[in-house]
């Protein structure tokens, strides 16, 4: 098996090893909505649409309009329009309005130059970083910055791979000496970062083959990396942890190794499922970029989960006794029933509803601000202040009266005579915070058309030419186009009625609305798969329906708490300047939603470690309280462990200058603390105190159910149960087993 396994890792790094150069920069928005299908048009019958590329142009003396910047902005257009790749270009110097041009700042020191790219979100965005280099810096007497979609796009990817980079560098050290704290030799300190190691080249190999068929944003790398280190350190911990505990008892490395994988091995494989599960849910969903975290997250689970099942055990094996060696922390043995997590289980369940009220009402306490949860999503802002095209896009919002670069487009696929189109440019003119239509017919305002095609530049124009029939109208809002006040412009847009046939409104107001719709579409079914799906595989283990129950709830609680958190910080802004962020007055879209999920699989991580040695031990002597403490103390200090593992591992990733990237670190880190320190030593033996042996009640035909097909780590006593015809606390009426 180990040879097998160097020999499988070895293949998938040499063809996954550059995963990260196939992986795509876009893949934010629903292929199938009308903001997508509006851009494909675009691209695809006009010349000029998509801002691109967006030049902010300062003049040193001070005047665009002066003659020197005049020519240098003239020569400047000339020589954009000229690159390779470039499909179209306007500026204000282009089109010759002066103080009219809705291209000028209104203090006349700045103008723009829009381009619009060939070629798919990939090529764009790689080109925008070409066009940047060659056009950022002080060209004949005028200052330019370049932002603009793809260069945001790619400004915004670079910082979150270099920044994973560190986080990697700086808390792979600190990882090391925490897993020979907990573990106390350095042989089996390594062991979890094989497991994780081996998880993520896997994975990266996956990927690449996915490539193959559809498209995976390269954010997935982020989840990759922390979920294949952070699961591998759990699912080591649960399996050494248990192996060691069988060896203290005299039993030889087979058969330690036996009972660790009847038992541990099975918790990590039920374990693993209700992450996949959770992650899974994400297919349901359009958007590429919320798919790509399934693709990676399934994948690095159950490739973690079966490196921990298969060649941990055959490594384990292999060291027999060695994997001691290197002891750095010696720890002296306790009776059972004497540790700090026994005596704190005792402890709530002395006292469970002072325990109970508490906790839930300090986690409800936290939960209160995500009541006022708005959602939107990534734009510049997400980078740092310093970074260039965030600067450039803040002197754009501060200098210029219209969002010119965020042009909302409306396109008729099918086309309209000048007539109807005239009439339907003048109507989404009078909508409100619309500054300006621009179209074939010409320029509209407040209902009214400003100025017929004859008296426009043939610069603005030209972008509304197309070879078929179709044709397509700019409406400039007055607002910020990732905002609620944009997303009620584009429903009042969509409500007008267009001059007959298809209507496709598109731009970053119209993806923001289309996206969220796409998500809140899908979310009861995700939600439902993952609550049913894990309800049953906790069935499966436990064989009680108010377990399972109970943990669903307290998970939800947990990650409410966290999402209250989430927006208090970052929604409305408190912390800001300690953590470096600028806060919008909204969270991404996507982000909670593969919190919830990835933070959901985690929880029934360690809730899953937790409940198999309770019902273990319940299974043993059927005393629900000392079944409790018991399951605590042999599970609260590696769950407790794993937690802080896992932490560091977030907290690294939460170390970037992303804002988006910032709160997914800090949310996941936020919600696997919480559910190990409050929710797993306090919340479930409180709970689980109160209910008392309804804990373990289920249906009559569910406890038949559960005998045949359930999962038992004690199957010994199982099977004797099951002759005896001791189901639970009292005798099952169920049919006798049938003789093996």
């Amino acid at each position: 098996m180990i040879g097998a396994s160097v020999l499988g890792v070895v293949v998938a790094g040499a063809i996954g090893g550059g995963v990260a150069d196939r992986l795509s920069l876009g893949g934010f928005g629903d292929p199938d909505a009308d903001a997508t299908r509006a851009a494909r048009v675009l691209d695809e019958e006009f010349a000029a649409g998509t801002a691109d590329l967006v030049l902010v142009v300062t003049a040193d003396a001070g005047d665009v309009d002066a003659d020197e910047a005049t020519t240098a902005g003239l020569a400047l257009t000339e020589a954009m329009a000229a690159e390779p790749g470039v499909s179209a270009v306007t500026s204000h110097w282009a089109i010759g309005l002066g103080e009219l041009s809705p291209l000028r700042s209104v203090d006349g020191r700045q103008a723009l130059l829009i381009a619009s790219l060939e070629g798919a979100e990939d090529e764009v965005v790689d080109r925008s970083g070409e066009l940047s280099v060659a056009y950022t810096g002080e060209r004949d007497g005028l200052v330019v910055a370049v932002t603009g979609l793809g260069e945001v796009t790619r400004q915004v990817s670079e910082l979150s791979e270099s920044d994973l980079r560190r986080a990697e560098t700086l808390s792979m050290p600190i990882i090391l000496l925490a897993l020979i704290v907990v573990f106390g030799s350095l042989v089996a300190a390594l062991l979890p970062l094989l497991v994780g190691i081996v998880a993520v080249i896997g994975t990266f190999l996956v990927l690449t083959l996915l490539t193959g068929f559809t498209d995976v944003s390269v954010f997935a790398l982020n989840v990759t990396t922390a979920m294949g280190l952070g699961l591998g350190i759990d699912y080591s911990l649960f399996i050494i942890s248990r192996y060691r505990e069988e060896g203290a008892l005299g039993h030889s490395t087979e058969v330690a190794l036996s009972h660790t994988m009847q038992t541990a091995g099975r918790t990590v494989a039920f374990s693993a499922g209700t992450v996949a599960v959770s992650l899974a849910a994400l297919l349901l969903f359009p958007i590429p970029y919320v798919r790509s975290f399934a693709y990676a997250g399934v994948a690095v689970v159950v490739l973690a989960a079966g490196t921990a099942i298969v060649l941990l055990p055959a490594v384990l094996a292999a060291l027999g006794p060695r994997v001691e060696k290197g002891k750095l922390v010696h720890r002296a043995a306790r009776s059972t029933g004497s540790g700090f997590w026994h005596r704190q289980a005792e402890r709530v369940m002395a006292h469970p509803w002072p325990y109970a009220i508490g906790v839930t009402a300090v986690l409800l306490a936290l939960a209160v601000p995500f009541l006022n949860l708005e959602t939107g999503t990534i734009d510049d802002r997400v980078l740092p202040e310093s970074a260039s095209s965030r600067v450039a896009l803040d002197d754009l919002r501060a200098g210029f009266g219209g969002r010119e670069t965020s042009a909302l487009t409306v396109v008729l696929p099918e086309g309209a005579d000048d007539g109807a189109l005239d009439a339907y440019a003048a109507a989404l003119s009078s909508v409100s915070d619309v500054v300006r239509v621009d179209g074939r017919p010409g320029s509209y305002q407040n209902g009214e058309q400003l100025a017929p095609a004859e008296l426009i530049p043939d610069a603005l124009l030209t972008r509304f030419e197309s070879e078929g029939d179709a044709t397509w109208l700019s409406v400039v809002p007055g607002v910020e186009p990732v905002s609620a006040e944009a997303e009620r412009l584009v429903e009042n847009l969509r409500a007008v009625a267009g001059p007959g046939g298809e209507v496709l409104i598109g731009g970053p107001s119209a993806e923001l609305v289309d996206t969220k719709d796409a998500i809140s579409a899908r979310l009861p079914w995700a939600f439902g798969l993952i609550a049913v799906t894990t309800f049953v595989l906790l069935f499966f283990m436990v064989g009680s329906l108010l377990v399972p129950l109970k943990a669903l709830l307290l998970n939800v609680l947990s990650l409410t708490a966290t999402f209250g958190a989430m927006v208090w910080i970052f929604q409305e802004g408190h912390l800001a300047g300690v953590l470096d962020i600028t806060p919008t007055g909204f969270i991404d879209v996507t982000t909670p939603l593969l919190m919830f999920c990835i933070a959901f699989g985690l929880s029934m991580d360690y809730e899953v470690f937790l409940l198999s040695r309770i019902k273990e031990e319940y299974d043993l002597e059927r005393d629900n309280e000392r079944a409790v403490a018991m399951g605590l103390e042999k599970t609260g200090s590696i769950v407790t462990a794993a937690a802080l593992l896992l932490a560091i591992v977030f907290v690294g990733i939460a170390l970037s200058s992303v804002s988006v990237v910032k709160l997914f670190g800090i949310g996941l880190a936020l919600a696997v603390l919480v559910d190990a320190f409050l929710i797993r030593a306090t919340l479930v033996p409180a709970f689980m105190r109160l209910a008392g042996r309804a804990n373990w009640w289920a249906p009559k035909p569910l406890r038949r159910f559960h005998l045949r097909f359930g999962v038992w780590e004690n199957e010994p006593i199982a099977v004797l149960d099951r002759r005896d015809g001791l189901v639970d606390d009292t005798p099952a009426d169920a049919d006798p087993a049938p003789e093996d």
